[in-house]
């Protein structure tokens, strides 16, 4: 029974809503956690947060970039594409304050970690926005 379900569930997303499923969740979970317990040391942020949008209202977009991915998550290829946008366009703005907290403000040594990590997470959302659904099998049960 539960691989059926699986099998039925990974049927739906394919591997485009699979990925979009996954970080969506990921991007929903960071966001909740920066409301229940917001980063301690917001150096990295600053640029952000100077811009008079505090941390909780970050907070509520990646919670919204988050359940976009994962509702678009469902739609079949061609209609999914707003999932991929949705998750850079929070994750970018977060990656380039990390950076300039390095370089060139310097008031962040480790900046530029947080900043690749950022980075790093963004590359799979360019990739797989880019991915084609293979074929589906004719006869899968």
């Amino acid at each position: 029974m539960p691989r059926r379900v699986g099998r039925r569930i990974a049927r739906i997303l394919g591997r485009r809503g699979a990925f979009l499923a996954s970080f969506g969740g990921l991007w929903a979970l960071y966001g909740y956690g920066q409301l229940v317990e917001p980063l301690p040391d917001t150096r990295g942020i600053q640029l952000l947060l100077q811009r008079g949008i505090p941390l909780d209202a970050w907070a509520l977009g990646w919670i919204i970039c988050g359940l976009t991915a994962m509702v678009c998550a469902m739609l079949p290829e061609g209609r999914d594409w707003l999932g991929f946008p949705a998750l850079l366009l929070i994750v970018v703005p977060w990656m380039l304050a990390y950076f300039v907290s390095w370089w060139p403000l310097g008031d962040n040594a480790r900046g530029w970690v947080t900043a690749l990590i950022w980075a790093v997470a963004a590359v799979p959302v360019i990739v797989v926005a880019g991915w084609r659904e293979p074929p589906r099998p004719k006869n899968l049960e």
